[in-house]
């Protein structure tokens, strides 16, 4: 009886922690669209020069700041490759965080932006949405905790249960012995 409780509540805090995975999905996904469109932001002026003398290719314009003798211009560059790199980075992000949810998980899992993660869970809002993901995710997670967990105290009772003999082994060894 006691083992059936424990099954539920098991099966209970899988259910709960899994409800949360599209939410915390969705909450980085909205995170990665903010840091673009402040990148974007960032680098306007830039590319509006780039607009107006370099047919648009920020390229060119960090390699006229390169070339340039100026040293302030110079450095000016470096500023402007990092933006136009962290563009980059975070509309691959975004685009990545278009796909199907299962995809979604994945992509945050392994490949997630380790800094707004970070931010992410830093400011993560716990929710119980009654999604039809969410809740595909919170009882398949549920399902699997309980399953692992049962899988381990079974394995962990075979481990620690005496072994019985079979009876014609314990028969045979009893006459050996003069019993």
């Amino acid at each position: 009886m006691i083992a059936n409780y424990l099954r539920l509540i098991i099966f209970a805090f899988g259910l709960l922690a899994g409800i949360q995975v599209p939410g915390f999905v969705d909450q980085y996904a909205k995170r990665v669209s903010a840091h673009q469109l402040e990148a974007v932001r960032a680098l306007k002026g830039f590319q509006d020069t780039a607009n107006q003398y370099f047919a648009g290719s920020v390229k060119d314009l960090i390699a006229h700041h390169l070339a340039s003798s100026d040293p302030a211009f110079k450095d000016e560059a470096k500023t402007i490759q990092a933006l136009s790199d962290r563009l980059t980075s975070l509309s691959a992000e975004l685009a990545a965080m278009q796909g199907p949810l299962i995809q979604q998980i994945v992509h945050v899992a392994l490949h997630g932006d380790r800094e707004i993660l970070a931010e992410t869970w830093s400011a993560y809002s716990y929710t119980v949405p009654l999604r039809p993901s969410a809740i595909i995710t919170g009882v398949a997670s549920g399902a699997v905790a309980a399953a692992v967990i049962e899988g381990l105290l079974l394995g962990l009772g075979r481990l620690l249960r005496p072994t019985r003999l079979p009876a014609n082994v314990a028969r045979f060894s009893r006459r050996s012995s003069g019993g």
